[in-house]
């Protein structure tokens, strides 16, 4: 056993030995060291956090109106239940899109039924289709709606199945319930699932697929899972374009409803957050006979990996197209290396965010010099610690859904150059004096995807470590 595995392992012991006997000996089965070669990461996920201890998870709410509906433009999305959910949801993630806000489009307003003690005494049927009937006045050129449903609906019982299906025949509009109260699941992994079984049944169920307006093309294909944050999904459908494909569709992010309706017709899915989005692919696949891959558009050495992955699945115009597309970004890219490789070589990270960004932004690192010492889901699950193994370095610290106090541990005793993770642990490492990244939603950058998002990528990385602040502001190990 080499030396740095054995000191991590040292390092969890150490970490864990502050909590009772019964909280250690669950949180120790979360939290790993990575030995090349080995099938996956050693460690369990998608269970229950332990009551008491400061958790980074969502719930089944957040994964489905914040992840894969929120962020469809043309609906209206009702957060049905009391205020604050809504309110915390509103407008969070940056999900870009292009259109009239109020008229058109709906992403950045907040539409909520406002629940209140009466509501849930008599409850809230009669409310929420009074509200689909206002919103249909006040915004006529919606084309369709959904309805979120916040912890009270599920536990009061409403049938907001039967309100849907009226509101439907009423408005002729989709009108889509989805029961995603926050209390289901361990995190906000089960409202992705609940949100993908929803386009199923109320979308692509309901929809006659050979009365849609659509002309297919052999290179027809569909991004699934961006959610095209700082404008990612736009960077990475540029590279798709220029390479010969035609993306039909793109969800969620500056998506539509009726994108998500023809996308049974494309050639190929292409996955990007596949925790969030993997179960409808895979639905594809099985009822359409519609192929599916994940890509990974973070970094010069996973897009272009990635670009002739997914020409393979075409002929010999598209693999000419990827060659084309790799070599015309060459000098792009060596001119990003040269400028920032040597002010960020050998710096080390750790990261700890949800989604795909725990091993698909790894490679960005790597591109750029710097080392990855330690990774986390906030809610993976098995699988997605065994694609891991792909990505990250013998020796590497493995933790699932980590505890704030231990995150906080690891990273003193590691002393990372960088820590790239969410809005919750933003200011506890700047105040410590350490650089921050915030890995949800870019820091109000972006995007980072696609040749063209490294480019910003780096730039952010440098600004990050390099900035002369931290002459000012010394962490705690430098003082």
């Amino acid at each position: 056993m080499s030396d740095v595995v054995q000191e991590n392992r040292d390092l969890i012991k150490e970490v864990l030995a502050v909590y009772p006997e019964k909280t250690a000996k669950k949180r120790e089965k979360h939290l790993n060291v990575y030995e090349e070669g080995k099938a996956d990461c050693g460690v369990k996920s998608n269970i229950k956090s332990n009551p008491g201890v400061m958790t980074t998870r969502g719930c089944a709410y957040a994964g489905s109106k914040g992840v894969v509906w929120g962020p469809i433009k043309d609906m209206i999305h009702i957060s049905h239940g009391p205020v604050g959910c809504g309110y915390y949801s509103w407008s969070g993630r940056r999900n870009y899109y292009i259109g009239t806000t109020g008229i058109d489009t709906f992403g950045t307003m907040h539409f909520t039924s406002d629940f209140q003690e009466k509501d849930v005494v008599f409850g809230g049927d009669k409310k929420l289709a009074k509200l689909i009937t206002e919103l249909e006045e006040l915004f006529p050129l919606n084309n369709g709606i959904t309805i979120q449903s916040e912890c009270p609906i599920g536990l009061i019982g409403d049938d907001i199945e039967a309100v849907a299906r009226k509101a439907t025949k009423e408005t002729g509009k989709m009108v889509v319930p989805v029961r995603c109260e926050g209390f289901r699941g361990v995190s906000q992994s089960l409202g992705h699932h609940i949100a993908n079984d929803t386009v199923r049944d109320w979308v692509f169920d309901k929809t006659d697929l050979d009365k849609l307006e659509f002309e297919s093309t052999p290179y027809d294909v569909a991004i699934i899972g961006d959610y095209n944050i700082g404008g990612d999904a736009w960077s990475s459908r540029i590279l798709l374009e220029e390479m010969g494909l035609r993306v039909v569709a793109q969800w969620s992010g500056d998506g539509t409803l009726n994108e998500m309706k023809v996308t049974p017709k494309v050639k190929l899915n292409l996955i990007h957050c596949y925790r969030s989005m993997n179960y409808i692919s895979r639905h594809m696949e099985e009822k359409y006979g519609i192929p599916w891959l994940e890509y990974n558009f973070f970094g010069p050495t996973k897009i272009a990996e990635s670009l002739r992955m997914i020409a393979e699945r075409f002929d010999d115009k598209i693999k000419e197209g990827a060659e084309r597309v790799i070599a015309q970004y060459q000098a792009q890219t060596d001119a990003i290396l040269e400028k920032y490789l040597p002010r960020l070589q050998d710096k080390t990270v750790m990261i700890m965010v949800g989604g795909l960004r725990p091993r698909h932004v790894v490679p960005a690192f790597y591109d750029l010099g710097m080392k990855v010492i330690g990774t986390g889901y906030e809610f993976g699950h098995n699988d997605d610690y065994k694609r891991t193994t792909h990505y990250v370095d013998h020796g590497t610290l493995i933790y699932d859904d980590v505890t704030g106090f231990e995150f906080e541990e690891f990273v003193k005793k590691l002393k990372p150059d960088l820590v790239a993770s969410g809005i919750k642990e933003k200011y506890v490492f700047q105040k410590m004096g350490l650089p921050f990244r915030q890995m949800h939603s870019w820091d109000y950058s972006g995007p980072y995807h696609g040749y063209d998002g490294f480019a910003i990528f780096a730039r952010d990385m440098d600004m990050a470590l390099n900035n002369p602040t931290w002459d000012l502001v010394k962490t705690p190990w430098k003082k």
